[in-house]
């Protein structure tokens, strides 16, 4: 069950890549990617779900990348994306997106709408099944999107910064939501907010400046920040800690 980047260059312009020969392995079912705004992590979660792809160098999915028409369609049917905006289709309920999401991915019409029951169960979308998809709140465009990724039996869901915007309530439905996926379906979820790290993951990933500054398990991270609180104790202010220490080092 690993994702892996090898030897990736991507650049949006001339002037420099964004990565230059990078290397990550993750082989964590549940990851959590730390780093501040302009580190690359929407970009990575991109060309992970191949929604861009490297300039050179390779990105794959339990070995098989998304070469070729046959092979993208199948790596997109296992690699699932939820980007930081979801976007209600005109004219579609909430149970109508979510099957098509899975008829996108290769399902028949038939299979679709029926996973489509299930994966609205699965997030707590029941009940708003029949509402126009434009009618849901903020909160309830991500779980809709997760349940899209549902659907079509993902195997790897990748989130970007799936909290933001969202109220505190909002935010701490959607991590119990993540805690009960985190069981059932491998996940990497990127964010720039240290109070996102919950207890659900068991690697952290830290990139800056497009490169990782820092992999390893949880409590590896939280240990870096030991000492560096200024006096308070508590998982929160340690993770703050290790992470403004690792983004603000020299390297």
């Amino acid at each position: 069950m690993t994702l892996e980047f090898h030897q990736v260059d991507f650049r949006y312009s001339r002037k420099s890549n964004l990565f230059s020969s990078f290397e990550l392995r993750i082989d964590s079912p549940a990851t959590v990617l730390l780093g501040p705004n302009g580190a690359g992590k929407s970009t990575l979660m991109a060309l992970a779900a191949s929604q861009l792809a490297p300039r050179r160098g390779t990105v794959s999915w339990r070995g098989r990348g998304p070469a070729g028409r046959g092979g993208r369609a199948a790596y997109r049917r296992a690699v699932a994306w939820l980007p930081q905006q979801v976007t209600p289709v005109p004219g579609l309920s909430v149970r109508e997106q979510v099957a098509y999401c899975g008829w996108l991915k290769g399902m028949s019409r038939a299979a679709a709408w029926h996973a489509s029951a299930t994966a609205l169960d699965r997030v707590g979308l029941a009940e708003l099944a029949d509402r126009g998809s434009h009618q849901l709140s903020g909160g309830q465009l991500r779980r809709m999107g997760i349940a899209g990724c549902l659907a079509h039996h993902s195997e790897l869901i990748l989130m970007d910064e799936p909290t933001a915007g969202l109220d505190p309530a909002q935010r701490g439905m959607f991590r119990a939501l993540v805690e009960e996926l985190a069981a059932e379906v491998n996940l990497i979820v990127s964010t720039h907010q240290t109070e996102d790290l919950a207890e659900i993951y068991r690697q952290v990933v830290v990139l800056d400046r497009g490169a990782v500054r820092f992999q390893g398990g949880a409590a590896e991270f939280h240990a870096l920040g030991t000492g560096r609180a200024d006096g308070t104790d508590g998982a929160t202010a340690s993770a703050e800690a290790a992470y403004a220490h690792l983004v603000e080092r020299e390297v």
